[in-house]
């Protein structure tokens, strides 16, 4: 027999072995009680395609009650409505008995957009290519076999060790002419252990085991370089972009690396740099979607200079040598770049945005300031409504630019003329 009333915890005490009562004020929720005296709270809906689904969301008591029960079953509506099968989602949840078969779950749910980051926001495509190659290369082949239940603490350091000590090193395939050379260490075992960590949350959140292993692992620092270029290897990479242009690479490789070493942005946020983000006049770049969120760039007179000479013959500031899209191939470019004005192997792009910074600092420019011109996080409610750099990081962006180009061997060009658009 089945009654319609909103529910309360009397109903709860009162109802009968095989009884349901519907609540009157959110349709498709209910409590259950068949033979034994546990209560549960359930709820019924269709999915899109209009099959029926019985969801259980848990015995009475704590933490459930009518009022908890209630309010989980309106956010389980609300999922359904966006398409979602929560019965169904369960199941699939229920059944991944292994850590490969949670992994699985978890990169599904975050290629789709279900996870979100503590900037609560998707995952990037880029961060979910790494990791991918974590869960590949390291967590399924030394956890994948195992229970999600009875992985421990010590499981988990005992990962965290073998990754360290190079255990799965190797190479990998990746596609059909690429090979990925996996070489373990500190560094990338930190880094491991903290995407298991998420992975683990996410198993406690579907209710697949009620603790994190991973919590109270000490992890060691991630082995991350802070290397910085010296006079000498910047006068080397000044030596090594004119050459490049003798050799006619490719002016927009060029023009990237000589953009990076001038402003110290990360690679992937020129890569994707587009003309409509850029305000010569004002000497601003605005990117709407960066590792830290919205930016505001300030851009020195040297980059003005540079993006200036450029020309528009992309939507890209740096395009690519066919197509539309950005230019991937920059790594390969940056390699014989540096190949060529004898830089070591261990300089890589990233070591420009070390080195920007490195300047800044030793010209005297305070944290804040070196923030806010290679595009740290900005933490006050007013740097998420500025639209405009000020004469303060201009002037910042110039001094550091200049003291670049001169270790490089070039001049800056200090009038700037505004780009000009072209049909």
């Amino acid at each position: 027999m089945a009654t319609k009333k909103r529910i309360g915890l009397r109903d709860v005490r009162t109802l009968n072995p095989g009884e349901i009562t519907w609540d009157a004020s959110l349709p498709g929720y209910g409590i259950r009680r068949q033979r034994s005296e546990a209560v549960s709270y359930v709820l019924f809906y269709r999915t899109k395609e209009r099959r029926q689904r019985w969801y259980t969301i848990g015995r009475h008591g704590a933490p459930w009650t009518p009022e908890s029960a209630r309010a989980e079953a309106r956010r389980l509506l609300g999922a359904v409505a966006s398409n979602a099968d929560p019965a169904a989602d369960k199941r699939a949840v229920r059944n991944a008995q292994t850590v490969s078969e949670l992994c699985d779950l978890y990169f599904d749910d975050a290629e789709a957009g279900r996870l979100v980051t503590r900037r609560r926001t998707a995952k990037k495509a880029s961060t979910l290519a790494t990791d991918r190659g974590r869960i590949q290369r390291h967590i399924k082949p030394l956890l994948g076999r195992r229970p999600v239940a009875s992985v421990t603490r010590e499981d988990i350091e005992e990962f965290m060790h073998g990754v360290a000590s190079g255990k799965t090193a190797g190479k990998t395939k990746t596609k059909p002419r690429g090979l990925a050379y996996v070489r373990g260490g500190k560094g990338t075992a930190s880094r491991t252990v903290g995407l298991l960590g998420a992975i683990f949350t996410y198993a406690v959140r579907h209710r697949m085991r009620l603790d994190n292993p991973v919590h109270g692992v000490v992890r060691p620092a991630d082995g991350r370089r802070e290397r910085r270029l010296t006079d000498d290897e910047y006068k080397a990479l000044g030596v090594a972009l004119r050459k490049s242009q003798e050799a006619n690479f490719w002016p927009a490789a060029i023009a990237i690396a000589h953009f990076l070493a001038l402003t110290g942005w990360r690679s992937g946020e020129a890569l994707v740099l587009r003309w409509d983000e850029i305000d010569l006049a004002r000497r601003t770049a605005t990117l709407g979607d960066t590792k830290t969120g919205r930016s505001v760039r300030p851009l020195s007179l040297g980059a003005c200079h540079l993006l200036r000479n450029l020309g528009r013959t992309s939507k890209l500031v740096f395009p690519a040598t066919r197509g539309d899209g950005p230019l991937v191939g920059f790594p390969k470019f940056w390699a014989r770049i540096a190949k060529l004005g004898g830089l070591s192997t261990d300089l890589t792009p990233h070591v420009l945005r070390h080195s920007f910074a490195s300047l800044a600092g030793d010209l005297g420019y305070s944290e804040l300031t070196i923030a806010a011109l290679i595009g740290h996080k900005g933490h006050s409610v007013t740097s998420r409504y500025v639209h405009a750099a000020d004469a303060i990081l201009l002037a910042a962006a110039d001094a550091v630019a200049e003291r670049t180009a001169a270790l490089m061997g070039t001049n800056i060009q200090r009038k700037v003329i505004p780009l000009q658009a072209t049909a």
